[in-house]
């Protein structure tokens, strides 16, 4: 698929994931606060680029650490909100962030690969139309949530292992394909 044909314009809505996607995961382990937290090299320029295309953006992100009590929903809510100001301290934008802060094994309808934080956004913001929203992961359950969403997909990564629609290496590669 080439993102081109889509004619992508403010009716779209962009659904990233964050670990991995706009910052670096950390291995076997969360990034529990700021100081943790480091943006993935031209992430900060690609959300630039997609706050003039896309009407809405949107972080939809797994946080089991919270289940496992490995870190606070302050800590997490500290971490969001300073993404959120860094990126539009630069330009950027992000319209809201989404987080499931429960355990892969309770299989709670808000954790991906389940749609439950993709409804939550429709609702908050009326213009989502899943037809016309990319899913942006590094990871099985995000392209999986994307498409039982009924998003396009895109998976980041070294191969596109999950049969998402388009495959790009980072999310500055992305902005260059849109």
């Amino acid at each position: 698929m080439n993102l081109k044909d889509l004619n992508i314009d403010s009716s779209w809505s962009l659904f990233l994931d964050r670990d991995g996607v706009i910052n670096k995961r950390i291995v076997d382990d969360y990034v529990k606060n700021w100081n943790e937290f480091e943006f993935l090299d031209g992430v900060i320029d690609a959300v630039k680029k997609f706050s003039t295309v896309f009407g809405k953006i949107v972080v939809v992100t797994n946080q089991q650490g919270i289940g496992k009590r490995v870190m606070r929903p302050e800590d997490l809510e500290l971490i969001h909100k300073n993404m959120v100001y860094e990126l539009a301290y630069f330009g950027g934008r992000i319209d809201k962030t989404y987080h499931s802060p429960f355990l892969a094994s309770e299989n709670h309808p808000t954790r991906k690969p389940a749609i439950g934080m993709a409804l939550q956004a429709q609702k908050d913001f009326s213009g989502i139309d899943f037809a016309k929203s990319i899913m942006v992961g590094d990871s099985g359950s995000d392209i999986e949530f994307g498409k039982n969403a009924g998003m396009k997909t895109v998976f980041i990564g070294a191969s596109n292992k999950y049969s998402a629609d388009v495959f790009c290496a980072s999310l500055k590669e992305l902005a260059m394909m849109i």
